[in-house]
């Protein structure tokens, strides 16, 4: 299988692997609630995990919001930074759609944390790659900014974001508006995502190598 880079933006001097765990900053404009920040969760090893929990920590990270379905590290975190909320809001991961409800639950226990500006929310699945930044597309939405400066910052912040669910998170934005409304931003996330490719297969498979390592 061929290592080389199919995906344009993300730098090859950095590895999916290796932005896997990193803490990803989304950096809004005159921000407006809790700062945003995605990543992958935390290493399966208990002694890897505490050095992660304690970056975390002192990255002045004051809730967790696990969107992961499959697992939760909630006692892990209670007892070693019981300061920090730890919010589940499990999902899927099976490139479907996402049901309004869960996007209905990150907001409700979320809460006024949001648009707390001492607050800062890590919003973490898995990988990183997929459900946290599609949850961060919908939160950062709800904080009152437009949707392509959204899109264009979690990309940025990072490069291995697929935000595979972002039309979902964008209906749900929309749910009030008319149809004709939420298939226009359905078709600007299309767009934006043939503007702004990456292969989230190889972004995975590079994962795999060394997710149980």
């Amino acid at each position: 299988m061929s290592t080389s880079n199919p995906s344009p933006t993300i730098s090859d001097s950095r590895t999916p692997a290796e932005w896997w765990r990193t803490l990803c900053e989304v950096v809004m404009p005159k921000r407006k609630g809790a700062r945003i920040v995605v990543s992958g969760d935390l290493h399966h090893e208990h002694d890897q995990a505490l050095r992660q929990l304690r970056e975390w920590q002192a990255y002045g990270i004051t809730h967790i919001l696990d969107v992961r379905g499959e697992h939760s590290d909630i006692k892990f975190v209670a007892k070693h930074a019981p300061e920090i909320t730890y919010i589940e809001c499990g999902t899927h991961d099976n490139g479907g759609r996402q049901d309004a409800a869960w996007f209905d639950s990150a907001l409700e226990k979320v809460g006024d944390a949001l648009f707390d500006k001492n607050s800062a929310i890590l919003i973490n699945c898995h990988m990183g790659v997929s459900r946290a930044p599609s949850c961060s597309v919908r939160l950062l939405l709800a904080q009152g900014y437009d949707l392509l400066p959204v899109l264009d910052a979690i990309r940025k912040a990072r490069p291995i974001a697929a935000i595979l669910y972002a039309e979902d998170a964008v209906d749900h934005w929309l749910a009030n508006e008319s149809v004709e409304g939420r298939r226009d931003a359905r078709r600007t996330v299309r767009a934006w995502h043939d503007d702004n490719p990456v292969d989230i297969g190889w972004i995975i498979s590079r994962i795999r190598r060394v997710e149980y390592n």
